[in-house]
């Protein structure tokens, strides 16, 4: 099941990579970018989330905090920021519930093939936890421009 805007932002607790826990509600009156991908140290994931990483201080700025999950293991996850200089929290939810709630997990086509595993997507939840945007099966490379472009940040 996709989320819209206006939909309530799914809760979680999840451990981050560096062993915290995080919870949605803690950025409760921020804006969160809220990122699903589907494996730490992968190409196309690498590349998302470095873009992320280099346009962060003008999207903290912009007021908005960014998230990243994935199914990863918190071990793999601080390999993963280590490896490549990330400075933003990565959620690790190897149970792939919260992915599931917010409908980043599922059949999706890959090279052609119907697979079940993380749909790449984004989600900008307002500071009273409601779904603003929801962009799911984004490419990675390009993505965090456009993002910007359609919330209106200039890079």
């Amino acid at each position: 099941m996709q989320l819209s805007p206006g939909d309530k932002a799914p809760a979680f607790t999840l451990t981050d990579d560096h062993g915290d826990t995080v919870k949605l509600s803690d950025y409760k009156g921020r804006t969160v970018i809220l990122y699903a991908y589907p494996a730490a140290m992968t190409p196309g994931c690498t590349k998302q989330a470095c873009d992320f990483r280099d346009n962060l201080t003008v999207l903290e700025d912009a007021g908005y905090a960014i998230l990243g999950i994935s199914p990863d293991t918190p071990e793999k996850l601080v390999k993963f920021r280590e490896h490549d200089g990330l400075t933003f929290p990565l959620l690790s939810d190897p149970d792939k519930e919260v992915l599931t709630a917010y409908g980043a997990f599922g059949e999706k086509k890959l090279y052609g093939k119907v697979v079940t595993g993380v749909i790449r997507c984004t989600f900008v939840i307002s500071p009273k936890g409601v779904i603003e945007h929801a962009f799911y099966n984004v490419k990675a490379t390009g993505h965090v421009t456009k993002l910007m472009r359609d919330l209106g940040i200039a890079a």
